[in-house]
């Protein structure tokens, strides 16, 4: 029964978690139904942002999917989704100069994402062991394993505080490229902005989460002490 009483810790982080997605989905619906004075194409946009930063060299790649786009570092990849590969619309070009401000976070060793780059490998396998670790732990009653599925938990909870910089900052660069090199009017830079903030809420999101499922390991561990 004390098991089921700790998923209350969740509820705030799943409320704000199911919003964000919300916001996020609903925010880039409304302004991808708005086309830009420039009429780049997303995949236009980013093409010419690299070359003009002198990154010509990383390709603009589609990848299916529904706002699946990242900046690979691994490969130096750009690659863009549906909904903004190919299109026009406000909302497209933000998100598009948003991944190539990862691209310009890479060209120029920005510190917080090299250290989520490097602590990849570890949130990957904290996240994949951390859980079967607690529930063994609790099957048996061995409190030792709880804590160290805890301690483990702590390489994702790091990942996730460590990309919120690294989002808001490619958010900050994406605002001003577009500004800066006329790509956007004075009127639209709003509606980008908006689009960004809508995005970044849900990496503020599954930080919250990842903090809630610590302290809810924390409290399990300690529960399972007292008995």
């Amino acid at each position: 029964m004390w098991l089921d009483v700790t998923l209350v810790l969740l509820i705030p982080a799943i409320i704000l978690s199911i919003y964000a997605q919300f916001k996020v989905q609903s925010t880039f619906k409304k302004f991808s139904r708005v086309s830009s004075s420039s009429n780049l194409t997303g995949a236009e946009l980013a093409s010419r942002l690299l070359q003009a930063g002198g990154l010509g060299r990383v390709p603009v790649e589609y990848i299916p999917g529904n706002l699946s786009d990242h900046y690979d570092p691994t490969q130096r990849v750009l690659r863009l989704s549906d909904s903004v590969y190919g299109n026009t619309s406000v909302a497209a070009l933000g998100v598009a100069a948003h991944e190539v401000g990862h691209a310009f976070q890479h060209q120029e060793g920005y510190v917080p994402l090299q250290v989520r780059n490097a602590i990849v490998p570890v949130a990957n396998f904290a996240s994949t062991a951390s859980f079967p670790l607690l529930l063994i732990g609790l099957i048996f009653n061995w409190l030792d394993l709880v804590w160290l599925g805890a301690l483990l938990f702590t390489g994702v909870v790091l990942f996730q505080i460590i990309t919120l910089p690294v989002e808001f900052n490619a958010s900050h660069r994406a605002v001003a490229l577009l500004g800066r090199g006329g790509y956007l009017d004075s009127g639209e830079i709003p509606m980008v902005r908006k689009v960004l903030a809508a995005a970044a809420l849900t990496y503020v999101a599954a930080a919250i989460m990842s903090l809630a499922n610590l302290l809810r390991f924390v409290v399990l561990a300690a529960m399972g002490g007292e008995e």
